[in-house]
């Protein structure tokens, strides 16, 4: 068990609090996961397999809801990630402005390539899609913050102040050293020989269970059986209005009217 694990419960009863607070502002408790899942991350550096267990627990979901959720969003880190994650921007406007010379240079100066982290634990590296920032091309974001106008000489400035410690954002914490490489692909899986947990014991590994799977019959049995209840409506909304602005959409609603 590595230290990180021995001191996860402690964390966890220092953040319940907080998380509970979380909790309480939606109408569904699942509603939570990703405000709960950055928590986390903030105070381990990634989102480990302990936090996403009493996410679920605390929300009364599978542990297989929050892995899929979690997996599924790129601001959250399911492996441990160097405590400055750097994304510079490929897409069309950062492209045109010369975001290919930026990537260069970036790999370059940090001696690794897309998806991978310095052997120093200090930089992870990646190249994403367009971060809507297109007038202030090229772009990138550190830690989530973004940076704008990119060139050789502000990167070199940018890196220098981060191995320094004086760089304006804050470095992520680090409960866990990172490997060369922090995300995988599912094919690289495969090709290794290992298997996410719903493709383990099914004929195929690229099927994590389809047709004849046993968990996919069940769950379709439970399905026609009624024995899963789908959620009605909800007023819930993902940034918390007044109740004014919520209660004038439902009254246009019911005027026939868009309640702009």
């Amino acid at each position: 068990m590595t230290e990180r694990e021995q001191n996860f419960p402690a964390l966890l009863e220092r953040l319940r609090p907080e998380c509970d607070q979380i909790i309480a502002r939606y109408e569904r408790k699942r509603s939570a996961l990703l405000m709960l899942m950055h928590v986390f991350q903030q105070h381990e550096g990634f989102v480990s397999r302990e936090a996403m267990r009493a996410a679920a627990e605390m929300l009364g979901l599978t542990q297989a809801e929050v892995e899929g959720t979690v997996s599924f969003y790129t601001l959250l880190f399911p492996r441990p990630v160097g405590r400055y994650v750097l994304q510079v921007c490929r897409g069309l406007s950062c492209s045109i402005n010369g975001a290919e010379d930026v990537m260069a240079y970036f790999r370059e100066q940090l001696g690794v390539g897309n998806l991978g982290t310095t052997p120093d634990g200090l930089f992870s590296y990646e190249e994403v899609e367009c971060l809507a920032a297109c007038d202030r091309a090229t772009c990138m974001q550190v830690n989530l913050e973004f940076v704008y106008d990119l060139t050789p000489q502000k990167i070199d400035e940018m890196l220098a102040a981060m191995r320094g410690g004086t760089y304006p954002v804050a470095a992520m914490a680090q409960t866990e050293t990172p490997d060369s490489t922090w995300r995988l692909r599912p094919d690289d899986q495969v090709s290794t020989g290992r298997k996410a947990r719903g493709a383990t014991g099914v004929p195929s590994p690229n099927n994590a269970g389809g047709v004849g799977d046993k968990a996919g019959i069940i769950m379709l049995d439970r399905i026609v059986n009624k024995q899963i209840a789908f959620h009605e409506a909800t007023r819930e909304r993902a940034v918390v209005d007044s109740t004014a602005i919520v209660d004038r959409v439902d009254e246009g609603k019911e005027n026939g009217r868009a309640g702009h």
